[in-house]
């Protein structure tokens, strides 16, 4: 598990995926998205808006990663 530290009280997944250097831009969310299937506490999550908050555990193309606010 890879522990991503972020300064603000949540991020949206949108742009975590676009922190974690995955897509280059955040218009290429939508294709990710449909493309990819992104776990977020267990759950299957599809939403760019979803709101990520500190202790959240996000499982994408078999790596997990926890949000930890800094």
């Amino acid at each position: 598990m890879k522990e991503i530290f972020i300064k603000t009280e949540y991020i949206k997944l949108g742009q975590f995926v676009k922190f974690i250097n995955l897509i280059s831009n955040g218009s290429d969310i939508k294709s990710f998205l449909h493309q990819n299937t992104i776990q977020v506490n267990g759950e299957i999550e599809n939403r760019r808006g979803r709101k990520l908050f500190n202790g959240d555990q996000v499982k994408i193309l078999g790596l997990t990663y926890l949000i930890k606010n800094n």
